[in-house]
C-alpha cells in the first residue's frame, strides 16, 4: 500500500478543498504550487487514537483534501495494514461514493457532496480482537495518480474507566491555600508597617512641639518625647 509523507497546500476553499482561482494563469499557477507541495491530504482528525466499549460501535474517522478536486477517486480502509475492510469510489464532487467491496460489520457514514469530502466509517459490534491499526488510504487519479494516507488506533476495553482526579484536586487545593496565605502574610505586613510608620510620624511631631515650647518658654527640653 502506497504511503506518501503529509503535505499542506496553498489556500482552501468553501468545498473543503485548497482552492485554485478560476483564469488560465490562476490555474496554471496553482497546479505549479500543487506539484511543489503535496495535493492530496488525508486527515484522521485531531488524535489519531480512539478507545472503544466491548461490544459497541466506534467511528472511525477521515476527510481528504484536494488542490484541483477529484475524478474517479478511490478510497480503501485497511484494518492493520492488510485487511481491507472497506473500498468505495467516488465520481465527482457531485456524487456520493459507490460500494465496491466491504467487511459486513462495515458501514460507511461520510458524505462528499457536502462542505468537507467525509470518509469515515463506523465499526459495529466491536470486539477485542477489533484493537489495532486502521488505515484509510485515498488515490486520486486527477493528480496524476496521486495517494495519500491516515492512520488510527483503535483500543477495545471492557469497561469505560473514570480518571481519578482526587490527587489533582488535592495539589491545587494546597497550592492555592498556600498562595493564599503567602498573600494575607503580605497584606499584614504592609498593614503593620503602615501602622509603625505612623505612629513614628507622630511621635515626631510631638516632639518637635514639645522643643519649641519648651525653648519659648526658657525651659530646659525634655529628656523624651
Amino acid at each position: 500500500m502506497p504511503h506518501h509523507t503529509n503535505g499542506t497546500g496553498p489556500w482552501w476553499d468553501g468545498d473543503g478543498e485548497r482552492g485554485c482561482s478560476s483564469g488560465r494563469d490562476q490555474t496554471s499557477l496553482c497546479l505549479h504550487i500543487c506539484a511543489i507541495a503535496i495535493a492530496l491530504e488525508v486527515s484522521v482528525g485531531k488524535t489519531n487514537t480512539v478507545m472503544a466499549l466491548n461490544n459497541s460501535n466506534v467511528l472511525l474517522p477521515c476527510t481528504f483534501t484536494t488542490c484541483i478536486g477529484f475524478q474517479d477517486l478511490v478510497f480503501t480502509w485497511y484494518f492493520n495494514s492488510t485487511e481491507m475492510i472497506y473500498h468505495g469510489k467516488i465520481k465527482n464532487k457531485a456524487t456520493e461514493p459507490t460500494l465496491i467491496s466491504r467487511n459486513p460489520r462495515v458501514e460507511f457514514v461520510g458524505s462528499t457532496t457536502k462542505k468537507d469530502n467525509n470518509i469515515s466509517i463506523v465499526l459495529n459490534g466491536v470486539e477485542f480482537s477489533d484493537a489495532g491499526k486502521y488505515t484509510c488510504h485515498v488515490k486520486n487519479p486527477k493528480e496524476k495518480n496521486a495517494q495519500h494516507n491516515a492512520t488510527i488506533f483503535l483500543t477495545v476495553v471492557h469497561k469505560m474507566v473514570e480518571t481519578d482526579n482526587t490527587v489533582t484536586v488535592i495539589i491545587v487545593s494546597v497550592v492555592g491555600g498556600l498562595i493564599g496565605l503567602l498573600i494575607l502574610f503580605m497584606l499584614i505586613k504592609r498593614v503593620v508597617l503602615f501602622i509603625i510608620k505612623k505612629t513614628q510620624d507622630g511621635k515626631a511631631g510631638v516632639c518637635e512641639w514639645t522643643h519649641k515650647d519648651v525653648r519659648h518658654a526658657g525651659g530646659k527640653p525634655p529628656l523624651r518625647c
